[in-house]
């Protein structure tokens, strides 16, 4: 797996594109004229890993409301703005660290001309951000409806507007609830500019279908080295995105963030409460930040070698598990105390000490 290489622009402190690390966003979904309430939702991001954050900009009110979101936000913060060119000066002056605007859709040259000069003053980049339910009529006139060649044009027209005003600090995302298609229009785009790009896939769905969709089409781009930076919409809690992101990235060994779980699926040999381990472990540690691997098997047959690339893990067997570390066995535990036991190990991997339940 070759990662294609972009040129790179700085969200923030938080570099895109080149060698950079791929970023994991979200967006908030409360009134972000509600600052208290928008603030809180950042944090509670920013506690699950998230790296950059998105709020929505639908009026002036919204707008003025950046500066205090702004200065509360441990990190960078996007404005996501349409049509009014007053909107995005007044997210630049109010400090943001980026802008997801199409220039397009603003209309006047002039008013193009003044978003871009702020922009480039205060270096705030520019993400293209084109959706396959947004397409204007010429387009899918020209190419009879949505298609991969549509979305690239219209990112394109876009990305020329801003080249011709000397501006280059861009990033593209070309997203679709169509994963066929999204993958094809990020695939055609990446052969024809070395923009860092925006990856995922739009109205993915609720946290259990929407889950699985983003691990396809996210994951199936990453297997091809496209993608900078990256955003799993679902449908529900902001914070569940991040989670899911960063399991796509550490699925293809891209990032090394917290705690992975390996665990069996059970079979006629378990003779322990596998499933109850298993959640408990997991929720027990799943605010760790530091990367270790855990596996939790069901029986002593296969265990300890099926997890032998695992830290640490327990393999079950009848009323006892066995606790290995990197496929070693190191000692028995009865069943009642397996829990306690793996804890306990992975408490001192991470330097965390006891896990309190």
């Amino acid at each position: 797996m070759q990662r294609r290489l972009t040129r790179q622009i700085f969200v923030g402190n938080v570099p895109v594109g080149g060698n950079a690390p791929i970023s994991v966003q979200s967006m908030t979904n409360t009134d972000t004229r509600d600052v208290s309430a928008t603030v809180a939702q950042i944090n509670r991001l920013v506690r699950a890993g998230c790296e950059i954050v998105r709020v929505a900009v639908p009026d002036s009110t919204a707008a003025d409301a950046l500066g205090p979101i702004k200065t509360a936000s441990s990190i960078p913060v996007i404005a996501d703005i349409h049509f009014d060119y007053r909107l995005a000066l007044k997210a630049i002056a109010n400090g943001v660290d980026g802008l997801r605007l199409n220039p397009g859709n603003i209309g006047d040259a002039g008013k193009v001309k003044e978003v871009v000069r702020a922009a480039r003053e205060s270096k705030v980049p520019i993400r293209i951000g084109v959706n396959a339910g947004s397409l204007n009529k010429a387009i899918l006139e020209k190419y009879g409806g949505i298609t991969p060649a549509g979305l690239v044009e219209s990112a394109l027209e876009h990305v020329r507007i801003l080249e011709e005003n000397d501006f280059n600090d861009i990033k593209i995302s070309l997203k679709a609830s169509d994963i066929p298609l999204m993958l094809e229009a990020y695939h055609l785009i990446s052969e024809q500019v070395d923009y860092p790009l925006h990856i995922g896939v739009t109205e993915a769905g609720t946290p259990k279908t929407g889950t699985i969709r983003s691990a396809v089409g996210i994951g199936a781009l990453l297997s091809r080295g496209i993608g900078d930076t990256l955003r799993v919409s679902l449908t529900g809690d902001p914070v569940q995105e991040v989670g899911v992101g960063f399991e796509i990235l550490k699925s293809l060994d891209l990032r090394r963030r917290g705690p992975t779980i390996v665990s069996c699926p059970t079979c006629g040999r378990t003779e322990i409460e596998l499933i109850k381990i298993t959640e408990e472990v997991e929720k027990r540690i799943e605010h760790l930040k530091e990367p270790i691997k855990v596996a939790i098997m069901g029986c002593v047959v296969n265990g300890p070698g099926e997890a032998r690339e695992a830290d640490v893990g327990i393999a079950g067997g009848k009323g006892v598990g066995l606790l290995f570390k990197k496929g070693q066995v190191v000692r028995k535990v009865p069943e009642a105390d397996l829990v306690e036991e793996l804890l306990k190990e992975i408490g001192l991997m991470t330097g965390k000490g006891s896990l309190e339940s």
